[in-house]
């Protein structure tokens, strides 16, 4: 298949060289030039803009966007389709808000072009090798692009999710649970490095990710973080929130189903990126008010 990329970051990239491995054909857009060298080392053909990407050439054109969610990615798709014709399809596989998706396959659909939104895991490295993805959309376009999603996914790595905003809807849901899994593994290794025993925190990733019921690919890193000897007195203990922690939590509010565990994972990361505290200072003089306790000053 041909395939016309749009988003050659680290994502895109991975997924173009993904799809020439696998003998489809690609070519790409990026706003930024020097990715076009990479590109086009790889096989694919890089174009400047997205009129000549996508200039009609009377086949059914296949278009994939790897974009930062929200407005960069649906002001895309309404570019996008305005150059294409009835029958072609946009797969929109950022991590996106499914509400965003449900609206831009309806923006599609009035003009006859088929929109796919595709949930993708795995990393940088999945993008590459093979990825995991959630696939939303009407099922016979999922069954004609099945060939396709076979080749970047691995074994057992896709799905069709169903209609519409599914796809994403899942990526949500699996990055939420991610938050919380992450959220876990640090707090024990954090009570393992506090506690009153000298454990090789390498040594012990490497055995709960050998038989243990924990084991995974979050270990498997965890292993890897502490066998590059990183330095944690260099790291700021920030942990940006990329914003699908947060539409997890609120479509859990919306629904009133019970999410403690992700729920409390995404305050954790509100709170480091806190620098002011103002809520830890103000209990601290609380205490001194009621109670004389004493406060400590800041340095």
């Amino acid at each position: 298949m041909e395939i016309a990329m749009i988003g050659l970051g680290k994502m895109g990239m991975g997924i173009a060289e993904n799809l020439l491995r696998h003998q489809h054909q690609a070519k790409g857009f990026d706003i930024d030039p020097e990715t076009g060298k990479t590109f086009s080392k790889m096989g694919g053909t890089f174009y400047t803009d997205i009129k000549s990407l996508l200039t009609n050439n009377n086949t059914q054109q296949i278009v994939w966007l790897m974009l930062p969610a929200g407005i960069l990615t649906n002001k895309m798709v309404v570019e996008v389709a305005n150059h294409l014709s009835a029958g072609d399809i946009v797969i929109e596989a950022g991590n996106s808000h499914y509400q965003d998706s449900r609206n831009n396959y309806d923006y599609c659909r009035e003009r006859g072009i088929h929109f796919i939104d595709v949930g993708t895991s795995g990393g940088v490295a999945g993008a590459k090798n093979g990825a995991c993805m959630m696939v939303g959309g009407e099922q016979i376009v999922f069954e004609k692009l099945k060939p396709l999603f076979t080749d970047l996914c691995v074994d057992k790595g896709c799905i069709y999710s169903g209609s519409a905003g599914s796809g994403h809807y899942l990526k949500m849901v699996h990055n939420g649970i991610e938050y919380g899994m992450m959220q876990a593994i640090g707090e024990g290794f954090n009570l393992l490095h506090h506690s009153p025993y000298d454990y090789q925190l390498e040594e012990v990733a490497q055995v709960f990710n050998h038989g243990s019921v924990i084991r995974s690919w979050l270990m498997e890193l965890t292993e890897k973080v502490y066998q590059e000897r990183v330095d944690m007195t260099e790291i700021a203990g920030v942990i940006p929130s990329s914003g699908e922690g947060k539409w997890t939590v609120e479509e859990a509010l919306r629904l009133k189903v019970n999410l403690p565990v992700i729920t409390q994972s995404l305050m954790t990361r509100f709170a480091s990126e806190d620098c002011d505290k103002i809520s830890e200072k103000l209990v601290a003089l609380l205490r001194n008010q009621f109670g004389g306790h004493a406060f400590v000053k800041d340095e």
